[in-house]
Formats: structure tokens, C-alpha cells, sequence
């Protein structure tokens, strides 16, 4: 395992389409895992594989019981209610803000063993998930930041 490079604000990756992965690879299973490293290094609760260079629809997410969720090639299949929470970022480094998202999200995915599985998460956790698939995408959370008066 190893620490990677977080991508900042500015740098273009961060604002390119990742691709689906179309296979598990040893490669992959080595970038899940640096992405963990990296992660917890960086005091983060979830990270997309662009933030560390890794065009590949690949997220992690740690749930409120300290589970690690390796999400590859996530679809959001619903999404239920509406919460304003403040959001940072490990690409957006010292600032905050609050986004409108949901208060519940159902996703599919495969998991490292390229198992499909479904996570359903609330409150915080969606939070995470959402912020996370839009990394996917090329969005970050300070293009849907709201402001506050």
C-alpha cells in the first residue's frame, strides 16, 4: 500500500469523467487499497480514485460504524429526501460548505471480489456517497455549494 498524491482544486483531472471499470485487476485491488491509505492519512470519510489520478469509477466510503465500503462502478438507484450539510473535501483543502442532498441513497455496485451488492445509507453516510459519485462525474461539492445567510 502506499500514499498517493491527493489532486487539488485546479488540476484537471478533477473535472474529467471517470471510466467504468471493466474488470478487476490486481492493479485495481493495489489502487482500492492505496486509496484507503491515502484516505486515512488525510483524516478523510471517503474518496473518489480521480482525487489520487485514477480515471476509474471507484469510491470509498466509511460508514458511522467504521466500515470501508470499496464501491467499483457505483449507479445511484434511488434517492429519498433533502438535508443542507456542510461539506469538505480532501481535493478542496480548508474550506467548507453546505450542500443540499438527500437523506437517503440506494446504490448498486461491485464489490473488490466483483460480487454485485447493494449499500443503502442515511443521513451522513449519503452524504458521502453523493459527494463521491460526483467526484465520478467531474462535479465538486463547490459547484453545488448553497449559500447561507
Amino acid at each position: 500500500m502506499a500514499v498517493r498524491t491527493i489532486r487539488e482544486v485546479g488540476d484537471p483531472i478533477l473535472r474529467k469523467i471517470s471510466k467504468e471499470v471493466k474488470e478487476i485487476t490486481p492493479s485495481l485491488l493495489q489502487l482500492l487499497d492505496d486509496m484507503k491509505e491515502t484516505m486515512d492519512e488525510a483524516n478523510g470519510v471517503g474518496i473518489a480514485a480521480v482525487q489520487v489520478g485514477a480515471l476509474r469509477r471507484a469510491i470509498i466510503v466509511v460508514t458511522e460504524e467504521d466500515e470501508v465500503l470499496e464501491v467499483i462502478n457505483p449507479k445511484l438507484l434511488e434517492k429519498k429526501g433533502s438535508q443542507v450539510a456542510k461539506e469538505g473535501c480532501l481535493s478542496v483543502p480548508g474550506e467548507q460548505g453546505h450542500v443540499d442532498r438527500p437523506t437517503y441513497v440506494k446504490v448498486e455496485a461491485l464489490n473488490r471480489d466483483g460480487e454485485k451488492v447493494i449499500h443503502e445509507a442515511w443521513d451522513n453516510v449519503a452524504v458521502i456517497f453523493c459527494h463521491e459519485l460526483d467526484h465520478l462525474d467531474g462535479v465538486l461539492y463547490i459547484d453545488k455549494k448553497i449559500h447561507q445567510a
